[in-house]
């Protein structure tokens, strides 16, 4: 019996790990409710630097960003249900030039803190990355970090 258990136990693990490796999931892209289409737009063109990309549904009130690699940011303004946004959901983008972009927070008074909340502020994780959180102009939560 105990022969038996452990052979379903060990066809049902390979079972579960084979089906994950033939699924195959990729992050492609995320979509955001905004309220001024033209304001989030500029948002993530100046502040993050992300080029605007043929929004393939070529429907109106909807712009696309390309985050590279074919990661995408779907602005969408045709929603008008009330979103509920709290820090923990958030996106996470990781730049090689952490200084020099909290510069351009700084330069264009964006406020940004650490995780706790204070104002100004870079996290300081203990394997040594740091990170910022801010709000688009939706309220939003991103948090960039030094992530290589």
């Amino acid at each position: 019996m105990k022969k038996t258990m452990l052979l379903f136990i060990t066809i049902s693990f390979f079972g579960i790990v084979q089906s994950q490796e033939t699924t195959n999931i990729t992050f492609n892209h995320i979509a955001l409710s905004v309220k001024n289409l033209d304001e989030s737009a500029t948002f993530y063109k100046e502040v993050l630097g992300l080029q605007e990309i043929t929004n393939k549904t070529k429907i109106e009130g909807i712009r696309w960003f390309s985050f590279g690699e074919g990661k995408e940011l779907h602005l969408i303004s045709i929603l008008k249900d009330p979103v509920v946004i709290n820090k923990a959901v958030h996106f996470a983008l990781s730049t090689t030039n952490f200084n020099s972009f909290v510069k351009t927070l700084q330069d264009r008074y964006i406020t940004y803190s650490d995780w706790p909340g204070i104002i100004n502020k870079i996290t300081m994780r203990a394997d040594g990355i740091q990170q910022v959180y801010f709000q688009d102009p939706n309220g939003y939560w991103i948090e960039v970090n030094s992530v290589n």
